[in-house]
């Protein structure tokens, strides 16, 4: 009896043992799939739907573009700076900042009492270069008939020479003033003068009010003339070698940064700035209204295009602030045959354009070759980040 008692036991622990070694190998098995950090398993039904396309990188002529800031500036010749050459005070002026100007409209009446010394002064000389034409005249007369000597004839002559000399000095005073010399010549002394303006634009400064004395060094107003403006880029010296003159240039505004303006390089400067950059002048192709002297500007200046590797956008996913596109395996046997399996990959974007973006490397990987993912690949990262999600929990 002991020994049946014995045998039984014995049996039990065989086939308990047996059940856990069945068990074990069910649960291997059974296991699924572990897909590692960067891979992501789907079955065809998921690959149809998500809509996923894959195809070989391609080789596009994309444009090299250097990037560069800047501003929106104008020509020295059309930004004027007004001031009184004589000074005075300020009599009359209705000019507001923003006020369209025409070229020789009155932007102020400018009183200065030293305008009647000047105008005197120009009367009395006038007078007496009258009076010295007359006696070198009765000077010269004398001298051929021998009655007077030549010296009194030279010294009238010279009379002559300092009067129109100190009359035309007068003129220019008269002319820098304002003063219109054809109301002098009618004997019309005035105690004032106007400023006129030299070009058509927008007031941009107004500096005086009524009764307020100007110096001649006192710049009262400032007019812009907007129809010519330019763009204004700061280079970095590395990029400079790269810049050729024509260029085309897409830049933006802050004001309003949704819409682009064409550009030409017209002048690079032969200077390095104390920030190792170049300034480049560049000419706008249409003239635009909408742009204002020192907006700030964002450019792209398009250097030419290069045969490159390149991929749709669409084909490049941001993951944790890096650039991954996605390869299909194929190579892997001990895969199921029924799924497909993708490897996200991570890549070195280069220039951007018309949708397509330059596709380099870190390692010596051949893409050439590869099935890469060019439509569907969010929905990819999107099953990779569950798939993460899900082994957290």
């Amino acid at each position: 009896m002991k020994n049946i008692a014995i045998t039984f036991f014995i049996i039990f622990i065989i086939f308990s043992c047996n059940k856990k070694t069945e068990e074990k190998q069910e649960i291997v098995e059974h296991a699924p799939h572990e897909e590692s950090g960067n891979s992501v398993e789907i079955t065809q039904s998921q690959y149809k739907i998500a809509g996923i396309e894959t195809g070989p990188i391609s080789i596009r002529n994309l444009s090299d573009v250097v990037v560069a800031n800047g501003i929106i500036d104008i020509p020295p010749q059309n930004l004027v700076s007004i001031s009184a050459p004589m000074g005075g005070f300020i009599r009359k002026t209705e000019l507001l900042q923003g006020m369209k100007v025409k070229k020789g409209q009155v932007l102020a009446i400018i009183e200065n009492p030293d305008f009647i010394q000047i105008q005197q002064d120009y009367l009395e000389t006038e007078s007496k270069l009258e009076y010295a034409e007359l006696e070198y005249e009765r000077q010269n007369k004398l001298s051929q008939e021998n009655v007077s000597a030549k010296k009194v004839q030279q010294q009238a002559n010279s009379e002559v020479r300092i009067q129109k000399a100190r009359l035309a000095g007068l003129k220019e005073r008269l002319k820098t003033a304002g003063i219109n010399l054809n109301t002098l010549a009618n004997g019309t002394i005035v105690n004032h003068t106007t400023i006129t303006s030299p070009i058509n634009g927008s007031v941009t400064t107004v500096n005086v009010n009524i009764g307020k004395y100007v110096n001649p060094t006192d710049v009262m107003f400032e007019i812009v003339d907007t129809h010519h403006l330019h763009v204004e880029l700061s280079v970095f010296e590395q990029d400079i070698p790269k810049i050729k003159l024509g260029q085309l240039i897409r830049f933006t505004v802050t004001n309003n940064p949704g819409k682009e303006n064409l550009a030409e390089v017209y002048l690079i400067n032969q200077k390095i700035n104390e920030d190792r950059t170049v300034r480049v002048h560049c000419h706008l192709t249409k003239d635009d209204p909408g742009l204002l002297p020192q907006n700030f500007v964002k450019a792209i200046i398009e250097t030419g295009a290069n045969p490159v590797t390149a991929l749709p956008d669409e084909a490049i996913v941001d993951f944790e602030g890096k650039p991954y596109i996605f390869l299909q395996n194929i190579s892997d046997v001990n895969k199921d045959p029924a799924n497909l399996f993708f490897e996200m990959k991570e890549v070195i974007l280069g220039v951007s354009e018309n949708g397509f973006s330059q596709v380099k490397f870190s390692d010596q990987f051949d893409g050439s070759k590869a099935k890469i993912v060019i439509k569907g690949a969010y929905t990819l990262l999107s099953k990779l980040k569950n798939s993460e999600d899900e082994d957290e929990h």
